[in-house]
């Protein structure tokens, strides 16, 4: 009788060591194949994104220039005159306090022409993003 007992609660015990080990190794095996196929998408998304937050900050100045006849002091003086609702983030940094600002042609009023990503390093086609 007390084998039995002992029996039937081996045969109800839960995963052996080597089984976890094995799964986590397939489990491992999958990821190291999936991964680099998902980061070039990021990175791809990233790189849309900050065209279109430069290009719509650059129409935005624009904007401005066409209704005060004056370029903004600051990127600040975009969001404080409602054109914007708030500055967008430059999504390689992760920041909105990295953008760099364009200076207009001289004789111009106004202090921020354009922007410029400050983002280091180069986009996927080995394009700097300070060239944007």
């Amino acid at each position: 009788m007390v084998t039995r007992v002992i029996i039937s609660r081996r045969t109800r015990a839960g995963f052996t060591l080597i089984e976890l080990l094995v799964v986590l190794g397939i489990v491992a095996l999958l990821l190291t194949l999936a991964v680099p196929r998902f980061f070039p998408g990021i990175d791809s998304a990233k790189e849309t994104i900050l065209a279109d937050n430069l290009r719509n900050t650059r129409s935005v100045i624009e904007q401005y220039y066409s209704d005060t006849g004056r370029y903004p002091d600051s990127l600040d003086q975009l969001v404080e005159k409602k054109y914007l609702r708030q500055l967008p983030l430059d999504p390689i940094c992760g920041s909105s306090a990295s953008w760099i600002v364009v200076a207009p042609e001289e004789g111009a009023r106004g202090a921020v022409a354009g922007v410029k990503s400050g983002a280091p390093g180069n986009d996927r086609s080995g394009k700097p993003y300070l060239d944007w």
